[in-house]
C-alpha cells in the first residue's frame, strides 16, 4: 500500500482535507516536508474501518530529520486524501514515534 501512496504523491494525485490544511499551517509543516515524509515513510497504523473511510498513519522524516505523521486515505481513491498531519511528541509516542505510549490507566494516548 505504501508503494501506491508514494506513486500517487509523486504524480500529484493527492488532496488535503480542510483539517489537514489548518493543521499544517498551525504546526508549520510545509507540503515539501509532507512529500518527503511520504517518500521515505512507513505505515505504522492501519485504520481499515475508520468512520470517514479506510486510512493509515505514516511516519516519515524531513531532510532535517523532523518526524512527521501523516494520516491519509487508502490509495484506492482517485486522489489520496491527507486527513491530518503533525509532528509526534515523546509524551504520546515512543522514541521511534512508531507506537503510542500507554497512559497510567492502561489506555493509549491519541495523537
Amino acid at each position: 500500500m505504501i508503494t501506491e501512496i508514494r506513486r500517487k504523491f509523486a504524480q500529484d494525485e493527492f488532496e488535503f482535507s480542510k483539517h489537514a490544511v489548518d493543521q499544517s499551517i498551525l504546526r508549520r509543516i510545509q507540503v515539501q516536508e509532507i512529500r518527503m515524509a511520504i517518500a521515505n515513510g512507513q505505515i505504522i497504523e492501519d485504520y481499515p474501518y475508520d468512520k470517514y473511510g479506510p486510512s493509515c498513519l505514516i511516519l516519515g522524516f524531513t531532510a532535517l530529520q523532523r518526524p512527521i505523521h501523516v494520516q491519509c486515505s487508502y490509495p484506492n481513491r482517485p486522489l489520496v486524501k491527507i486527513i491530518t498531519v503533525y509532528e509526534p511528541n515523546f509524551q504520546r509516542w515512543n522514541h521511534q514515534f512508531t507506537r503510542r505510549r500507554e497512559t497510567n490507566n492502561g489506555e493509549r494516548n491519541s495523537g
